[in-house]
């Protein structure tokens, strides 16, 4: 939790689920933690998410990697209960679209689309941190004179009742 970026032999990871991944403030916090690999789990495909996963490769000058669930009706169980319901038509009800990105843009692999297959490609990390470089949205372009993010990364209740 916290929005941590973690140092690994494959390089620096990050991670936002799903729609986090469009909340710029939370990608920011990533960004200015140096990451190198940002993945990307979703539920979501299609061209407008692909477009997505490209603009954070460019703003944060980082590989992407959406791993997408690729979704066959055939692949939920026949005892599923309300299955037909939820269910009704055979075919894809996700078609997945893994895919991934490198930095300043660019589809290296993928998207995968109506596929159950492993998405594979090699990354350079040097790539990652040419870009940074070149567009550090955290650094030299960060305007830190204007602009200033606070993490707080206490832990806390779920909820908190004030009765005041």
């Amino acid at each position: 939790s916290g929005l941590r970026v973690v140092d690994t032999p494959c390089g620096r990871i990050g991670t936002l689920l799903c729609w986090e991944n469009y909340m710029p403030l939370a990608r920011y916090a990533l960004y200015a933690q140096n990451i190198d690999i940002h993945v990307a789990p979703t539920w979501d495909c299609g061209d407008p998410w692909s477009a997505s996963m490209s603009h954070i490769a460019c703003e944060g000058g980082c590989w992407v990697l959406s791993c997408a669930t690729a979704l066959n009706a055939s692949d939920i169980p026949a005892d599923f209960p309300e299955r037909d319901t939820l269910f009704p038509d055979e075919g894809w009800i996700n078609p997945g679209d893994a895919i991934v990105v490198k930095p300043f843009g660019g589809v290296v692999a993928g998207p995968l689309h109506r596929e159950k297959t492993l998405l594979i490609s090699e990354i350079d990390l040097e790539v990652a941190r040419r870009a940074r470089k070149s567009l550090d949205v955290t650094g030299h372009y960060g305007r830190p004179d204007l602009f200033e993010l606070k993490i707080d990364r206490r832990h806390r209740p779920p909820v908190v009742f004030d009765d005041r």
